[in-house]
C-alpha cells in the first residue's frame, strides 16, 4: 500500500504508527497550502528575507539558494522552513502581485484560456497593470494560418499614440507609427531629445521631417532632395571644390559672371568661359597678310588650370575671320585674337574657351 495519496501526495497514517499526529498534521499542512491556491508572486528565484508564516510562492525559473532545483513548484513557508509542492496538470493559482490567474499546463504556469478573459499574460517574464502582455524570448513569431497575417495597433483618438517603440536598456531611441496624430512618422532619439526624421501627410503622402530638404535654400548636404526643389544651394548649385584626391567637396555646378564674361564650373573639373560681345571696329593691316587688333585681348572671367590650355572658339559673323588665338599674358588667364581679313564696323566678336579649372 502506498504511503501517500496519488494526487496531492498527502501522507497516510500507517498501521501501528507512532506519533500519528505528525503524519496527520503534514497532510493538513499540504491541504491548507493547496486548497483555494493563491500565491504572492511567481517571479522570485530565491525566497524573500522575511516571509510570513503560510506565505506561498510559485518558484521562478533559475531558482537559487533554498529554492534551488524547485523551479515552478509551490513553495510554502511553514514552521520556519520551506515545503515544496510540485504542480499537476490543471492546477490553478491566483497570483496576487499580478492580479491574475494562471494554470499549470505544458510544463509552464500560463494565463488561463477559455471561460473568462484573462487579464494578463506573461511568457517568461512578469506583467504589470500597464504591460499586461509580456514575452521574454530570443525571438517572437507571428505567422499566418493559411493566408495572410496582419498586426493591428489601434488607438482610441487621433491625439493618442499607436506605434512601435525601440529601446536600448529601457531607453527609447526610435519610434514609428501614429504618434499624437494620424500622420505616419519615424522618430529617433539620442536618449534625451526626440527628432521627427520622416513624416508623411495622410492626405497627400508628401514627406517632411529632418531628413527631407526644407527647400531650395536648404544647405544641408545630407538632406533628401524633393523633386519640386529643383536644386539645393550649397549642394547642387554652389562653389565647386575638390580635395587632394580629386573628390568633389563643394557644389556640383558653379555659375558666375563679371565684366569679362560668364563662366560655368563643374565638380569634375570642367570649365566653360564665354566672352561678352566685343566690338571689332575697322582693323588695319598690321602684319603683312594678317589683320589683328591688340584691343581684342580677352581676359577670362575665371582662370583655367595652369599648364592646361583650354580649347578656344570664336564667332564674328564670318567664321573664317578669326582662326588664330594667341596667348595674352599667361594662357590660363586670357588671350588675344588675330584676324586674316579686314573686319568691318558692325561685326562683334564672341569667344568661348573650354578646359579645366583644376
Amino acid at each position: 500500500m502506498s504511503q501517500t495519496s496519488p494526487i496531492l501526495s498527502l501522507p497516510y497514517i500507517q498501521p501501528a504508527q507512532a506519533q500519528k499526529h505528525v503524519t496527520h498534521n503534514d497532510a493538513l499542512r499540504r491541504l491548507d497550502a493547496l486548497v483555494q491556491l493563491s500565491v504572492e508572486s511567481r517571479t522570485l528565484t530565491e525566497p524573500p528575507a522575511t516571509p510570513d508564516e503560510g506565505a506561498r510562492f510559485i518558484v521562478a525559473t533559475g531558482a537559487t539558494g533554498e529554492w534551488a532545483g524547485q523551479d515552478h513548484a509551490i513553495a510554502l513557508n511553514a514552521g520556519g522552513g520551506w515545503l515544496f509542492l510540485p504542480p499537476n496538470v490543471g492546477w490553478r493559482a491566483w497570483v496576487a502581485d499580478e492580479g491574475t490567474e494562471v494554470i499549470w499546463q505544458g510544463g509552464l504556469w500560463q494565463g488561463q484560456t477559455g471561460g473568462a478573459l484573462p487579464d494578463r499574460l506573461g511568457l517568461g517574464t512578469a506583467t504589470d497593470p500597464v504591460t499586461r502582455l509580456s514575452v521574454a524570448s530570443p525571438t517572437t513569431l507571428l505567422t499566418h494560418e493559411g493566408a495572410g497575417h496582419q498586426l493591428a495597433v489601434n488607438k482610441a483618438t487621433a491625439s493618442d499614440t499607436a506605434s512601435l517603440l525601440f529601446q536600448s536598456n529601457w531607453t527609447g531611441h526610435a519610434e514609428m507609427g501614429l504618434a499624437g496624430d494620424t500622420a505616419f512618422s519615424i522618430k529617433v532619439s539620442d536618449g534625451t531629445t526626440w527628432t521627427t526624421a520622416l513624416s508623411f501627410d495622410p492626405a497627400t503622402g508628401v514627406a517632411s521631417g529632418a531628413a527631407i530638404s526644407a527647400g531650395p535654400d536648404d544647405s544641408n548636404p545630407d538632406a533628401l532632395v524633393r523633386a519640386g526643389d529643383g536644386y539645393l544651394k550649397g549642394t547642387l548649385l554652389g562653389t565647386v571644390a575638390q580635395d587632394a584626391t580629386g573628390m568633389p567637396t563643394g557644389g556640383v555646378i558653379e555659375r558666375g559672371s563679371n565684366a569679362n564674361g560668364g563662366y560655368v564650373r563643374f565638380a569634375d573639373g570642367t570649365q566653360i568661359c564665354t566672352s561678352p560681345d566685343i566690338p571689332t571696329g575697322s582693323i588695319s593691316n598690321q602684319a603683312g597678310a594678317l589683320w589683328q587688333s591688340n584691343h581684342l585681348a580677352w581676359t577670362f572671367p575665371a582662370a583655367f588650370a595652369p599648364g592646361m590650355p583650354p580649347v578656344l572658339n570664336g564667332e564674328s559673323g564670318n567664321t573664317g575671320a578669326w582662326p588664330t588665338f594667341a596667348p595674352h599674358g599667361v594662357l590660363s588667364t586670357g588671350l588675344k585674337a588675330t584676324a586674316l581679313i579686314q573686319i568691318t564696323v558692325g561685326l562683334n566678336l564672341r569667344l568661348c574657351a573650354i578646359g579645366r579649372w583644376v
